[in-house]
């Protein structure tokens, strides 16, 4: 497989995500296609209408971990470039709170490395959403 062309993108923020930021990271003349997954605070849960979410994170962690996914997706997938950016923070419903994006040579693999990547991300980094409920109560989400 080829290796990432360059370092991947890694960032936590509390800064507003920027999907052409993330775009523009993984432009490659040898990539014929590119996937961009964005995560987005929706209006609702299974515990019922939600207002807005807090994310926390264990920064030096989460920074390594998703070096290692971004490694992964090299070893796995002939990925030419990568980014994968997280918020932390307060967020309000609609916000950006993850940008992944994945170029290739070719789509398939764009799709699947992007997929894997916040799979991954959800799984293994220590980043932890805190729903805010209408109703005002406030609960910590666990796995999702």
């Amino acid at each position: 497989m080829a290796s990432v062309s360059q370092p991947a993108v890694v960032r936590l923020t509390s800064d507003p995500l920027s999907v052409d930021e993330a775009l523009a990271s993984v432009s490659d003349d040898g990539a014929g296609g590119t996937c961009v997954f964005v995560g987005t605070v929706r209006d609702h849960s299974k515990a019922g209408d939600v207002t807005g979410l807090r994310y926390e994170a264990w920064d030096e962690l989460a920074i390594e971990r998703l070096h290692e996914i971004a490694a992964e997706l090299s070893a796995k997938w002939p990925v030419r470039k990568v980014a994968i950016l997280h918020r932390t923070g307060d967020l309000a419903v609609g916000e950006a709170s993850v940008v992944i994006a994945c170029s290739a040579p070719h789509r398939s693999d764009a799709f699947d490395a992007c997929r894997h990547a916040i799979e991954r991300l959800k799984q293994d980094v220590p980043i932890w959403k805190k729903e805010t409920l209408l109703s005002g109560d406030a609960h910590w989400v666990m796995g999702s």
